[in-house]
């Protein structure tokens, strides 16, 4: 709409008074927040004038216990007060440097036609019930993203509204200006897509509320599904749509959610740091955010060196040469399988009548239990007990059978020894102990005999108690050896009838076990040793989290996501991903989709499909998509960029060069986020040793918290889920990148670029590029 437009005035007119009642509220919140917050101050300063002490008598310690309780009410109160104001205080604040972005016209059947007004966070008038600005999550907001100029209906709590849109318009604006304004029709135009796609990259992803997409739309107010299944395009705004996601559940349920009970599985902790405003931007706290690699070192980190998938994706791309790789990579494959799952679970079944492994007690060199006469006790208990039941059992019985042993070890020599070496503060311990015993007793005692024996007593169950607390953490289950024998006795696998194991099963599990036995353990065995042993000890769970989130979850196996779902049985799932990104060695969960469905079951399960690719130019996801089977199905947003070019050089010395001439020019061309996308972290090492001295970049590692401007050296597998304005890709040859095993991976790596693409090669590029249409691509 041109700004002489009478409709573009009159908006003008109302943005401006909207604006003109934002800041009267924020002026009202700061001085209500300053208040209150000077309240808190103060009463956390003057908190015991306040209160009546006094525990001489019965009545005055009631007195005194009312007079606190009631002053940390007012505090909690005023607490609260500042929590509220701060957070109102915070909305008025975004919705001030942008009141709204979007109106519809609606009029109910009936009704008569009203103007709603869409922004960040809803906005009443002064005084008044008439909404200036709906939130965005509101359920008649819901028009402005799926509705058509016409006949149109929203869902309420209450039911279905009907009724007629007439208008459909969309807003830029900048404080008290709107910069751009236009009415659209089926879907959010064009032109804001163009505007915020056209942007610099930001070291943060931000909120996509103005422009979110109808089918975007479907993910983010889904609250049907159980497990909700987003396959997405490279680019297609699948994380983003899960993080409005989130803001949407969090407002329409929050009664009774809160950003606590939700969790997002990121691929990375740089990714944490990435996406970690989108939800404050929406005035809501943010969820908890974690990686399924921390969350294995949570639970077995201090029992074995455990590896992660990156030194496990080094290893597959580098390990080329080692003797035993190919029985590495059938391992990986099978050990990620339903198929393991399935013979696990057949294991556990196994176990119930045979094969269980203990640790003996010992107490000084002494065997108190041997490992033989638990096993026996344990196989004695009713077989319809649950293995975790029954060493729930056994736990109670090597209690009672430690406590005869302690008593028989009173006048042992080495009892006498000990009370000898005792000090003053043992001998204050055992005289009140003597204290309490007459008392209850109500009669004399003969001191000598007394002491000595609480004395006894005393050593021999603090000797004992880190032997009490190991029974009582079921440390006598010998798991890692349960674990490691079911690949060293081929003879169980064939009691199983495990049928469908790998050809080398022997070779895989001679490496299983003598990674185990040096303490440490190799990825893709850590989910099947840490579920074995729940199976036996009894499952954590944790009831409280409502709503699991898991990105790049064509990085998960099958075995992982069955995992998380018995880790967090109340909650709801979303898992996003692009089976084209799925870079691991193992069998993704999203080329299985039916053990996605059949985790919550068909009828409560819902796949998603994006199409539309969003981030790059045209050009470049026009070059991108010919390299994946079923790339022809990608539809790039029409944004015009210039095509990839493709560098061809003679050598590596000559890359170099012409990698750190053109980095110094897309500087100076503004270009904020560029990425040096290297195959793996030992050459982005070497790059980032090379560019060093001529240039301020960033070596990012699997251990980087936190992404920022400027130019960064990262290898493509930590690339996924972030996005660059420029990237170059290093060494885009035939030699570096040509096994089909490597063809996700460059093609993760071509996908991070929004604005442009160079590959540059050492030599003749890599098939995936050759392969191509030669016009999607410039060779120089």
């Amino acid at each position: 709409m041109d700004r002489t437009d009478k409709a573009w005035q009159e908006e003008q007119k109302r943005v401006e008074y909207v604006a003109d009642q934002i800041e009267k509220r924020i002026r009202r919140l700061e001085s209500e927040v300053t208040v209150v917050r000077e309240d808190v101050v103060g009463m956390r300063r003057d908190f015991w004038d306040e209160v009546t002490v006094n525990f001489s008598e019965a009545d005055d310690v009631g007195e005194t216990s009312t007079s606190l309780r009631q002053q940390s009410q007012v505090l909690s109160d005023r607490e609260r007060s500042h929590l509220h104001a701060s957070a109102a205080l915070g909305k008025m604040k975004r919705l001030k440097q942008s009141p709204y972005f979007g109106r519809i016209d609606f009029a109910e059947e009936g009704g008569e036609e009203e103007a709603i007004y869409l922004g960040i966070a809803s906005l009443l008038e002064e005084g008044d019930e008439e909404f200036l600005v709906y939130d965005w999550r509101a359920p008649i907001s819901n028009l402005y993203y799926d509705g058509v100029p016409g006949p149109a209906s929203y869902m309420t709590p209450s039911g279905q509204i009907e009724g007629t849109m007439s208008l459909k318009r969309q807003f830029v604006i900048h404080g008290r200006v709107i910069k751009l304004m236009f009415d659209t029709g089926v879907t959010i135009g064009d032109e804001m897509l163009q505007q915020v796609l056209s942007r610099s990259s930001d070291a943060q992803m931000k909120s996509i509320v103005a422009t979110i997409q109808k089918e975007q739309n479907r993910i983010i107010r889904n609250d049907h599904s159980r497990m909700l299944i987003v396959q997405g395009a490279a680019g297609s705004g699948k994380t983003s749509a899960a993080l409005q996601r989130v803001a949407y559940l969090l407002y329409k349920h929050r009664e009774r959610l809160n950003a606590d009970q939700m969790i997002l599985f990121s691929p990375n902790p740089m990714f944490n740091s990435y996406v970690s405003t989108v939800l404050p931007e929406l005035g809501e706290e943010n969820m908890q955010q974690t990686t399924f690699q921390e969350y294995l070192e949570h639970r077995l980190g201090r029992e074995f060196q455990l590896e992660d998938p990156f030194v496990q994706i080094e290893y597959v791309l580098t390990g080329t040469e080692d003797e035993d790789y190919k029985h590495r990579i059938s391992g990986i494959r099978y050990k990620s399988s339903s198929l393991y799952l399935d013979a696990v679970n057949r294991y556990k079944q196994w176990l119930e009548k045979k094969g269980m492994k203990f640790r003996p007690i010992r107490f000084q060199g002494q065997t108190v239990v041997d490992a033989e006469e638990i096993a026996r006790k344990f196989y004695d208990y009713d077989p319809a007990i649950t293995l975790a039941n029954r060493c729930e059992l056994l736990k109670e019985w090597l209690l009672k059978e430690l406590a005869a042993f302690g008593k028989s070890q009173l006048d042992a020599p080495w009892v006498e020894e000990q009370i000898q070496l005792l000090d003053a503060e043992d001998y204050q311990r055992a005289y009140q102990r003597m204290r309490r015993k007459q008392r209850g007793a109500g009669t004399s005692f003969n001191d000598y005999e007394d002491e000595k024996e609480i004395l006894g007593r005393m050593v021999v169950s603090d000797r004992l108690k880190p032997l009490r607390r190991w029974v009582k953490t079921l440390r006598f289950v010998d798991v890692t050896t349960l674990y490691t024998q079911l690949f060293d006795h081929p003879e169980i696998a064939a009691e199983l009838g495990l049928e469908d194991l790998p050809e080398d099963w022997r070779e895989i599990g001679r490496q299983t076990v003598d990674k185990i036995r040096a303490g440490e353990m190799f990825y893709e065995d850590i989910t099947p040793f840490l579920y074995l042993k729940e199976l036996v000890l009894g499952f954590h769970s944790n009831t409280d989290i409502r709503h699991v989130i898991i990105d790049e979850a064509q990085d998960y196996s099958p075995f992982q996501l069955f995992f998380l779902k018995r880790l967090f049985p109340r909650a709801r799932m979303t898992a996003l991903g692009d089976l084209n990104q799925a870079i691991y060695a193992h069998a993704s969960v999203l080329q299985q989709s039916a053990t996605l469905t059949d985790l919550y079951g068909t009828a409560e399960s819902e796949l998603i499909v994006l199409k539309q690719s969003y981030r790059s130019t045209r050009e470049i996801v026009e070059f991108t998509k010919r390299m994946i089977a079923g790339g022809e199905e990608i539809v790039p947003f029409n944004r015009e960029g210039e095509k990839p070019l493709v560098r061809v050089l003679q050598n590596r010395e000559d890359m170099d060069r012409e990698i750190q001439r053109d980095l110094l020019s897309l500087r100076a061309d503004g270009y904020e986020t560029i990425a040096v996308i290297c195959k793996t972290a030992e050459q982005s090492e070497q790059v980032h040793e090379m560019l060093a001295q001529a240039l301020p970049a960033k070596l990012i590692k699997k251990t980087t918290l936190s992404f920022e401007k400027g130019i960064h050296i990262i290898p493509a597998y930590l690339a996924k889920g972030v996005e660059f304005d420029a990237v170059l890709i290093y060494d885009g040859s035939n030699r570096n990148y040509t096994k089909e095993a490597e063809r996700k991976l460059f093609y993760t790596a071509c996908t991070r670029a929004m604005h442009l693409l160079h590959v540059y090669s050492a030599g003749e590029p890599s098939r995936f590029i050759t392969e191509s249409d030669p016009s999607a691509y410039i060779q120089a």
